[in-house]
């Protein structure tokens, strides 16, 4: 399952776009196998930042997620045709990584904590501060 589509792409560039980033034959529509192929790889992009965190691929796509694999879709497309990427996509393209790298630490929540991967590199503890051995008072003559 991919996190967005075509018809979600179509939302924000232009049909004329769309065939003019894909159809390397000049048949004159869309290659929807291309599109495909950006959105994969925008996808393997945003689990490789939500993979330490989420359980990924996400089964219920956030709308974080499919907002972000959207915006590196369409710079893939515009990667793969274009000498000069446009600004605006360019700069969509840093904000959605800037995203990523706020979900992977944790300063952005994606509103799926059933999600969460605590198993594997992360740390659980019952401890409360009032259990903490070593303190300022404690450590005063170290």
């Amino acid at each position: 399952m991919s996190y967005s589509n075509l018809t979600d792409i179509e939302k924000l560039l232009p049909e004329t776009a769309i065939i003019q980033l894909t159809d390397d034959e000049n048949i004159g529509t869309a290659n929807e196998t291309r599109v495909n192929e950006s959105i994969a790889q925008a996808d393997a992009e945003i689990d490789s930042y939500c993979g330490g965190r989420y359980t990924v691929p996400f089964a219920a796509v956030p709308d974080i997620v499919k907002k972000i694999s959207v915006d590196i879709a369409i710079y893939n497309l515009y990667s793969r045709r274009v000498e000069e990427i446009p600004e605006t996509r360019a700069e969509r393209y840093k904000n959605a990584i800037r995203q990523l790298g706020d979900i992977a630490s944790g300063r952005i929540s994606i509103g799926e904590p059933g999600s969460i991967v605590t198993e594997a590199g992360g740390v659980q503890t019952n401890t409360t501060m009032d259990d903490r051995v070593f303190t300022k008072g404690t450590m005063v003559s170290f």
